[in-house]
């Protein structure tokens, strides 16, 4: 490598982001506004595929702009907590990057075996956290956690919460609070004005028990008027969801519908009046964030969220929240949303505005690489500090 050569790679940051969750194509999105800034070469690997409670999801190259996305072998696919890349050390050693990005939780072995590789390099490294509870671990869950805090030069935490939790566990290096994605406001956007059809209620995502289906089936019961219901997913709660509309008489007013490619889910938020997210809180899981939520506010979707978790911080004054648990409010707020043109048509706003003000996935991809940089000490230039919030 020639001497100007040399000079240009110290220029030049180069990242490699570690995450699953790219393997849907609307996310992918974030990594080319990263890629977009100067000074940085992004270098993406994600799995094959993800395994779920939902099924397979394979991957989706749908913004590979500015970037370069490599597949990476996985092991243990669709253990949340067990799975690892098992080649990620002939691949780090072959890239040979400043920082490595893992989106991972701390206490996951992925996350564990992929801090030991980047530091065993002397490769900075950071991660990231949804978990809003305060929770203990056994072991071994335990000691990779202890061990991935203790090596960690930064961390992000998907939210305020979250970032509490962490502080709480005694975590004191670098941290910033980034929501993992947000949303293109091109891609999803309002459509025009649609013709007349049954007021139509919508849920999207995972059929699980902590999602709070049934309560919005048993909601939407005693909801009079013309509407329909459509709930848009997959997972092993849809059996007893079909019996449950079955027993409350509306089984001819409710859709059970496959989900959809990441890329045509405008056209699906383009099918709903407003979308409810009913999330009840379980001993070991609360609403971490609720991504439908900003899709839906992006594509001007009026938003009624449950008080679970961070769904109120999400929706702000963009929406309505309704006690979680409680069928007979999220009626109420249901009616309300239904019977008043004006409140939707200021929710439709309201939603918009709130998305383009914090949830954009330029606005994420900025806020990251602000972090990349003080992380690397500023030699591939220089960015405002995250507004979302950067701490010791």
């Amino acid at each position: 490598m020639s001497r100007r050569d040399r000079e240009q790679r110290k220029a030049v940051m180069r990242v490699v982001l570690l995450s699953k969750a790219l393997v849907v194509g609307t996310y992918q999105r974030k990594a080319e506004e990263i890629a977009r800034h100067e000074g940085i070469e992004l270098i993406v690997l994600v799995p094959p595929a993800w395994r779920d409670e939902r099924g397979v999801l394979p991957l989706e190259r749908a913004h590979t702009r500015g970037y370069t996305l490599l597949v990476e072998p996985i092991a243990f696919n669709g253990h949340f907590h067990l799975h690892f890349y098992p080649h990620l050390g002939r691949r780090l050693r072959a890239l040979r990057p400043d920082l490595l990005h893992i989106e991972e939780e701390p206490y996951n072995l992925a996350t564990y075996h992929a801090v030991r590789l980047a530091k065993g390099l002397g490769i900075r490294v950071g991660v990231f956290s949804w978990q809003n509870l305060l929770r203990q671990y056994p072991p071994p869950f335990r000691w990779w956690e202890r061990a991935v805090l203790r090596a960690a030069d930064f961390l992000i935490a998907g939210s305020e919460t979250a970032a509490r939790v962490w502080r709480a566990k005694g975590y004191a290096g670098l941290m910033a609070v980034i929501p993992q994605f947000g949303v293109d406001p091109e891609s999803f956007r309002p459509a025009p004005p649609r013709s007349p059809r049954p007021f139509t209620i919508g849920y999207v995502g995972r059929w699980v028990p902590e999602k709070g289906i049934d309560l919005l089936l048993h909601a939407v019961a005693g909801l009079e008027g013309n509407w329909r219901l459509r709930i848009i997913g997959s997972g092993p709660a849809g059996p007893s969801l079909r019996q449950l509309a079955a027993r409350l008489g509306i089984v001819d007013r409710v859709a059970f519908e496959p989900p959809s490619p990441s890329t045509r889910m405008p056209e699906v938020y383009a099918g709903l009046d407003v979308l409810v997210l009913p999330s009840r809180t379980r001993p070991n899981w609360t609403e971490q964030f609720g991504r439908v939520l900003i899709e839906a506010m992006a594509c001007g979707v009026p938003v009624i969220g449950s008080s679970a978790g961070e769904i109120p911080w999400v929706i702000g004054d963009a929406g309505l929240v309704f006690p979680e648990g409680d069928p007979e409010a999220l009626r109420a707020a249901l009616r309300r949303v239904m019977r008043d043109p004006d409140l939707r048509a200021a929710l439709r706003e309201r939603g918009r505005t709130r998305v383009l003000e914090r949830f954009t996935q330029a606005e994420i991809a900025q806020a990251t690489v602000a972090l990349y940089r003080r992380v690397i000490g500023g030699n591939a230039g220089s960015l405002p500090e995250p507004s979302c919030g950067v701490s010791r």
